[in-house]
């Protein structure tokens, strides 16, 4: 099986984050970068479904020169190459944009499954995916936990709400997007990392595989989270002020 995966660089998640003078975009300055997490879930699903099937992965990514790092990691655990879309202005595209850069980064590869992290964990839109298998034509499923290859093509198992779970075929070639949690994540080997150095990487400048256009989503303004407190009396006897505070907890906090 040829093999996909797209990957995300973010910031991380303890990183300090301030807000740009444009009030559109972070501060970039003084950040340190990582893999998007449900993306470093995709990458382990693909590289065990290689070691179960054969075959070869490649990581796509797009973004600055930044973005070589997290490449050579995703190399370093044990994807076979990498094609990175340099873009300087990835923050600026919507995810049409964005998933029209991977999109024709992936047709001259014709993999037999693409494979993405549900979603990002610095913008959270959980679009980019299923938007690739739209310009791809290909089928697609989501918040995928397990993936068994057949004869017919994949068996899948969904993650749905409550505890519920569904599965699934789909033919091949496809696009999945992958939940966190279903896989043990590896670690980079010291062997790894030094086979990571010599994997090739492929550079397209974005401008060569997708024109920029005007994007359907504009971003107005960001700000940070306000700081709210707030206290309710529960009246009554301490029973029923204990059955208002389940009531809530349930159906506004969301916690039990």
């Amino acid at each position: 099986m040829k093999i996909i995966v797209a990957i995300k660089q973010v910031p991380e998640r303890d990183a300090p984050v301030r807000i740009a003078a444009n009030n559109k975009s972070i501060d970039e300055a003084d950040l340190h970068w990582a893999m998007n997490e449900p993306d470093a879930y995709a990458l382990e699903e693909a590289l065990q479904l290689k070691e179960k099937n054969g075959g070869e992965v490649i990581v796509l990514s797009a973004g600055p020169e930044r973005v070589g790092t997290t490449i050579r990691e995703a190399l370093a655990k044990g994807a076979d190459r990498a094609i990175h879309v340099l873009c300087d202005d990835l923050a600026s595209r919507d995810a049409l944009g964005v998933a029209r850069l991977l999109a024709e980064a992936i047709k001259p590869e014709n993999p037999d499954l693409v494979l993405t992290g549900l979603q990002s964990e610095d913008l959270g839109l959980g679009q980019t995916g299923v938007i690739v298998a739209e310009l791809l034509g290909l089928p697609h499923s989501t918040l995928i936990v397990q993936v068994e290859k057949t004869d017919a093509g994949l068996r899948v198992k969904r993650e749905l709400e409550e505890g519920w779970f569904q599965h699934i075929e789909l033919p091949l070639p496809a696009v999945l997007t992958i939940q966190s949690g279903g896989n043990k994540l590896r670690y980079a080997t010291l062997m790894g990392i030094k086979r990571a150095k010599t994997k090739p990487v492929h550079a397209i400048a974005a401008a060569d595989l997708s024109p920029v256009a005007a994007p359907v989503l504009t971003l107005e303004h960001i700000a940070l989270p306000s700081k709210q407190k707030s206290t309710q009396i529960l009246p009554g006897s301490a029973k029923e002020a204990a059955a208002a505070l389940v009531e809530k907890l349930k159906f506004e906090a969301r916690v039990l």
